[in-house]
């Protein structure tokens, strides 16, 4: 597109490397001191599973290819960290994603995602946010492509977001430009928040699913001409005007994900949903029209986004539009947003009082 003279959002193919690939991510990381997790990249299981045994737990095992957001296992034994490696090297369930895998020291702290725009030098920063990757309430069950989110992320604190534009984002930046890869188009950086500053866990080359809903609905300024300054290198004196409301996201998910699920199912009540409030939009991901019905169509399926003067009050008008579905075929997490409600001095919905919260888990 770019060779035919036409203005096109988003890296190259060989910049996209820096989340196509963990290995050369890591890599990259290295050589240009992205503060990140001590790894160790590994082609045969046996070799990986005795550097497992050497490390101990716990510890985290990645697939270097793509496997759509749940290559990752945060294991908390020995034994759950070798039954992953056997499950990406061995079964392959991600396929060729899994014939290289990246093996990381586990990071105590808190997770959260920070966005910025790049034209291939220069760097404009967009906003925090924080997903939740476990399948149910408390951080539990097998890893998803994301139950839901919220922006911006309380922990991504003025000072933490400059740390990590200096400490990430510019170098990273200017190492592509280095590499012969200028980056264009949107950074998003995983982040382990620490007492020392922010620590690199990933890169993905993309608004997130579900961070993108959460992120977009709060940015004021036009996107198309953010977008297409993105893409022809006028990014520089660029400034964005950002709502000062909040923003949370419940994702509806069919029973069964991210394992085997149905499709099919009828979809009833989203009018009734997106009328419990102006503040809300109902987000459509893996749903198809037949005939007069929405049905089914995917793991993830519906994004429920609502708009608040606080995580507490996105969160209420969220679970309201959620609770006026009819889909009993479908499920979510009860708890989105709980770290912020928290801050915000409530207890979320659902017994969050009772909930244990596991320190540095995944989110």
């Amino acid at each position: 597109l770019r060779e035919a003279g036409i203005a096109a959002f988003g890296p190259t193919r060989a910049a996209a490397e820096l989340e196509g690939s963990k290995e050369y991510m890591k890599d990259f990381m290295r050589k240009y001191g992205v503060p990140t997790a001590e790894y160790a990249v590994f082609t045969e299981a046996e070799s990986a599973k005795e550097y497992v045994r050497e490390k101990g737990a716990p510890i985290v095992v990645k697939s270097s290819g793509l496997a759509a957001g749940k290559g990752v296992t945060v294991a908390m034994t020995v034994e759950e960290a070798e039954n992953a490696v056997d499950e990406l090297m061995t079964k392959r369930i991600f396929g060729a994603a899994g014939d290289t895998i990246v093996i990381e020291e586990f990071l105590d702290g808190e997770e959260c995602s920070f966005f910025a725009l790049l034209d291939g030098s220069t760097v404009v920063p967009l906003a925090s946010a924080q997903d939740h990757k476990a399948a149910y309430d408390g951080d539990t069950g097998p890893n998803t492509g994301g139950m839901g989110s919220y922006s911006p992320a309380p922990v991504c604190s003025e000072w933490m977001e400059q740390q990590i534009l200096s400490r990430i984002v510019k170098p990273t930046a200017e190492g592509m430009v280095k590499e012969g890869r200028p980056f264009t188009g949107v950074l998003f950086v995983g982040v382990m928040v620490t007492k020392t500053g922010p620590i690199c866990l990933e890169f993905n080359v993309r608004f997130g699913d579900p961070e993108c809903q959460v992120i977009c609905p709060r940015l004021k300024t036009d996107m198309l001409e953010v977008l297409h300054a993105a893409s022809t290198g006028n990014l520089e004196g660029m400034k964005l005007e950002w709502s000062p409301e909040k923003a949370l996201c419940v994702v509806m998910a069919a029973n069964g994900y991210p394992k085997a699920y149905e499709k099919g199912s009828v979809i009833r009540g989203l009018d009734a949903a997106a009328a419990t409030s102006e503040k809300v939009t109902v987000y459509h991901a893996g749903t198809e029209q037949k005939g007069s019905e929405i049905v089914a169509a995917g793991g993830r399926v519906l994004g429920i986004c609502a708009l608040g003067d606080t995580i507490t009050e996105a969160q209420r008008r969220a679970y309201a539009a959620v609770d006026a579905l009819d889909w009993p075929e479908g499920f979510c997490r009860r708890d989105i947003g709980y770290r912020a409600v928290a801050r915000e001095g409530g207890d979320g919905k659902d017994g969050l009082r009772k909930m244990q919260i596991r320190k540095g888990s995944y989110l």
